[in-house]
């Protein structure tokens, strides 16, 4: 099984796995949060109940220890408070494959906190688990997603016509960007 740490820092973000102990803080960033995650994420239609939370965090732990989908919480170093989540998913082992999703706490939008998280995860997928090719896809409707992608050195590659559901059932289309191993690093 592959080898994967479960914790590196940026410049302002602590990034981790996540932790049992986190499910208080996830589930209070989500609530805060939910008007905005409603709108792009399919996860985050019903307002979140503590104990839902807590069995996502469990489920996460076990998906990152058996190496399927390696969910990652970010934290201010300063603060210690949960500014918002991230991950790598979609992996493919063989290829070295991952996407990078993300999304930020509310409060803490508009700080560059995930363009910095988007950079330490993607050096963190190159460096320790020796990624060929990373990619974020996004609803082309959300332009915030989109700069995270463009600020970070992505190369919009292509449009996936009416190929994912929006949070409402509708049928959408998905923004590809990648980074890959010889072109972008």
């Amino acid at each position: 099984m592959e080898y994967v740490p479960e914790k590196f820092e940026t410049k302002r973000l602590l990034i981790r796995a996540p932790k049992d102990q986190d499910a208080q803080m996830l589930y209070e960033a989500i609530c805060e949060s939910f008007d905005d995650l409603k709108r792009w994420m399919t996860w985050a239609q019903q307002k979140p109940i503590l104990a839902e939370t807590q069995a996502n965090i469990r489920k996460a732990r076990q998906q990152f220890y058996d190496r399927e989908d390696l969910k990652l919480h970010l934290f201010d170093k300063e603060t210690g408070q949960l500014v918002g989540c991230s991950g790598l998913h979609r992996i493919d082992w063989q290829v070295r494959k991952f996407e990078i999703g993300y999304w930020v706490r509310s409060s803490f939008a508009g700080r560059g906190l995930i363009t910095e998280a988007v950079a330490g995860i993607t050096d963190f997928a190159v460096r320790k688990l020796a990624a060929n090719r990373i990619e974020i896809r996004t609803n082309p409707e959300n332009a915030r997603s989109i700069r995270v992608a463009e600020r970070s050195g992505f190369t919009l590659e292509g449009t996936l016509r009416r190929d994912s559901f929006d949070v409402t059932g509708e049928l959408r289309d998905t923004l590809v960007f990648a980074k890959v191993r010889g072109v972008e690093y």
